[in-house]
């Protein structure tokens, strides 16, 4: 008898999707347990540790319990289980469409080509920018989705240059997003009008449905 391989998560939970084109959608998330990056604007700083073990086999049956075609495999730092894997292959065999928020740390490679991958790419102001994967950038399809997270206006000029210099604008679409509560969201969506950037504005807009901090939404 084959037992279905296990992973660590943190919740599994349905809400309305805050981010990316798929915003504003009913979506259940399913956050995995652990992240190898230490963002300083982090704000699922609890998934770290913790979680509880889940076969892949019940992973989906909690998942098909709300009824809700959109999935989304978020964490921590999905990646860094290897059995998110197998799990985002079997979430896909069964209909569902498939996004992967991901921290751009980690090889997307060998993604299963159907799920719909959000890139993190970490600016300056994450602390994290050295602890990026570049190939990846190369590696997006027009599925796809390549994230900046700005801080501040050094982060901004810096995602700026990232965006002309690797073309990313050609390959898949851009979000543009500020840190909740420390950029201004009037003064990076003007910034963006005034540079003509070819970028989806967004916020976290979970953030402003509920409390900030509020878990499981």
């Amino acid at each position: 008898m084959t037992t279905s391989p296990m992973l660590r998560v943190t919740e599994i939970f349905h809400s309305i999707q805050g981010e990316s084109s798929y915003v504003g959608q009913p979506c259940v998330f399913v956050r995995l347990t652990g992240c190898p990056l230490r963002c300083t604007w982090c704000d699922t700083d609890y998934a770290f540790f913790g979680g509880r073990e889940y076969s892949i086999d019940e992973t989906l049956a909690t998942v098909n319990t709300y009824g809700c075609r959109l999935v989304e495999v978020t964490g921590g730092e999905p990646l860094a289980q290897p059995e998110c894997l197998p799990l985002l292959s079997r979430l896909c065999d069964a209909g569902y469409t498939v996004l992967l928020e991901t921290s751009g740390a980690i090889d997307i490679a060998p993604v299963d080509p159907r799920v719909h991958v959000i890139l993190d790419v970490k600016c300056p102001g994450s602390g994290m920018t050295d602890r990026m994967h570049w190939p990846n950038l190369s590696a997006l399809a027009a599925k796809d989705e390549a994230k900046f997270v700005l801080a501040d206006r050094g982060d901004y000029d810096w995602a700026h240059e990232i965006l002309t210099r690797y073309e990313i604008a050609s390959r898949c679409s851009v979000l543009f997003s500020p840190v909740f509560g420390s950029l201004d969201v009037r003064q990076l969506a003007e910034w963006i009008l005034a540079d003509r950037l070819p970028v989806r504005f967004q916020v976290q807009l979970h953030k402003y449905i509920w409390a900030p901090d509020m878990r499981g939404v």
